[in-house]
């Protein structure tokens, strides 16, 4: 090979070590379709992928802190002044030095929800400040991003000395448990190193407890959660399993869990004999004309999707598909157009009154003139019922990007921020139960006739939700191409006038 090289030129040498690399180098095992790789190189892959995940999240984690950094909390409305955070609703990360609206810009850029940014947000923070041995860690790819998480859950809440002995003590065997057993480990170090420390980070965990509803796998069904002291929540389960087997021990032949859940929905929906007054549940129930006739369209209870099925079901027990307001409750009709816009909103007797009555031009039968739309603008700040019944039919969730949370009776904002007792407001919107994000600085808040809203965050991300029951319209077609080529150059084809 050695004389043979000796006859070409020097380029030609060069030229022939290169084929030679690129014929002989080995491949990267990701660069090849999985069903070529053995077994071992299948693991070594997965391996670097978890690697290559954790190392992603440690990034992440430097620019979620580099842009909570451009945000600072002294930029925030005043306390007097519209816009301002409302004390009591919601904890916010970052010890009051990150602005209230940076979780938000955060769920907008990412595309998540703001309880899943405000988790990312509060792990980076605890990951620097407190964990700086596990973050190098995930940074070099030596521990996975769930284990790292689970370190940061256990110590976000302690001082950073505490936190600094648990990683000492816990680092280096985290990688060989599994990552249940890292969090629970790390939740022992705390109380044995620090047992005021531990407790004073259960009343902040208690602090931003709540109750959720997740939509279940299963049609018109949803999981209850309850975040409880693990004290409460046991004897509460234990209760229900009691009460469950007195009914197992009647003869009763369901499943033991769904007997728990019977006992645990009567005693939530019906506490006579606790002591608490009786209440009766808010549901808003939307339903297409065509399942109520019997179609298959799919309606929602309070924001849930169930079937046409179990729609007819459900306002068949209320006593609405006469359709009558069931007891203590009340019935609106809500008019959408082809598209799904809500067009108008009516009380029963609004429409009855409508539908009789037409327009003064034609005759009752004749008249095809429009005789409602949205509810007409307002000189006070707050909306009227009429903008309130709206706004809610329209909605029905939060509008924030990535939220869709419902919001109570009180909770509509303005799109176009309106100072206390001056100009009418334009536009309301469901939003957050917390300050009006449309006087957070340089955020952008645009509204169409039909809802759609357009959200643009200080950093230049954009997003758009449309209310739930808006339809996207079809995109316009694209021009016709021209026929016949090019325009001729010669003057004597020219058109009149020539």
């Amino acid at each position: 090979m050695f004389g043979c090289m000796a006859q070409v030129s020097g380029s030609s040498v060069v030229e022939g070590v290169l084929i030679d690399w690129v014929v002989h180098r080995p491949v990267e095992p990701s660069r090849l379709p999985p069903e070529w790789l053995s077994d071992e190189q299948l693991a070594a892959e997965l391996q670097r992928v978890q690697r290559r995940r954790g190392q992603d999240a440690a990034h992440e984690a430097e620019l979620i802190l580099a842009l909570a950094g451009q945000r600072p909390a002294a930029a925030d409305p005043a306390p007097d002044h519209p816009g301002a955070r409302r004390a009591g609703w919601t904890a916010q990360p970052g010890d009051g030095e990150v602005s209230e609206f940076c979780t938000a810009e955060l769920a907008a850029v990412l595309n998540v929800g703001r309880g899943t940014a405000a988790i990312r947000l509060t792990r980076a923070l605890t990951w620097v400040r407190k964990l700086p041995a596990t973050f190098a860690a995930l940074r070099d790819g030596e521990l996975d991003e769930r284990r790292a998480q689970q370190l940061a859950d256990a110590v976000k809440d302690v001082p950073a000395d505490v936190a600094a002995r648990v990683e000492e003590r816990l680092l280096g065997e985290a990688r060989d448990l599994s990552v249940t057993r890292v969090g629970t480990r790390a939740a022992e170090l705390v109380l044995q190193l620090d047992a005021a420390a531990a407790e004073e980070a259960r009343v902040e965990a208690a602090k931003t407890a709540d109750v959720h509803v997740y939509p279940s796998p299963a049609d018109g069904r949803a999981v209850l959660a309850v975040d409880l002291p693990a004290e409460e929540a046991a004897a509460a389960k234990d209760l229900f399993d009691q009460l469950a087997r007195m009914l197992k021990a009647d003869g009763d032949e369901r499943p033991i869990g769904l007997l728990r859940t019977l006992v645990a929905a009567a005693l939530i929906l019906r506490p006579a004999d606790s002591g608490l007054p009786l209440v009766a549940a808010n549901l808003t129930i939307t339903a297409a004309l065509e399942a109520l006739e019997g179609g298959c369209a799919p309606g929602e209870v309070n924001g849930l999707v169930i079937t046409a099925a179990h729609l007819r079901d459900l306002l068949a027990r209320l006593g609405a598909l006469g359709v009558t307001a069931p007891d203590g409750g009340s019935l609106a009709y809500a008019v959408t157009g082809p598209d799904g816009e809500l067009l108008a909103t009516f009380t029963p007797a609004e429409l009855e009154r409508l539908a009789t009555r037409g327009c003064p031009e034609h005759a009752v039968g004749d008249c095809s003139c429009a005789l409602a739309g949205p509810p007409p603008t307002t000189d006070r700040y707050r909306p009227t019922e009429r903008q309130r019944a709206f706004v809610t039919a329209r909605d029905r969730r939060c509008r924030f990007p990535g939220c869709g949370q419902r919001v109570g009776a009180h909770d509509l904002d303005h799109v176009v921020p309106r100072p206390p007792c001056r100009d009418p407001p334009r536009a309301c919107e469901r939003w957050g139960a917390r300050g009006s994000f449309v006087h957070a600085p340089g955020w952008r808040f645009v509204m169409t006739g039909d809802g759609t809203l357009q959200v643009t965050t200080p950093s230049g991300v954009t997003r758009t939700t449309r209310p739930p029951g808006l339809r996207p319209r079809e995109p316009e077609p694209p021009p016709p191409e021209p026929t016949g080529g090019p325009p001729s150059d010669d003057p004597a084809d020219d058109p009149p006038p020539f």
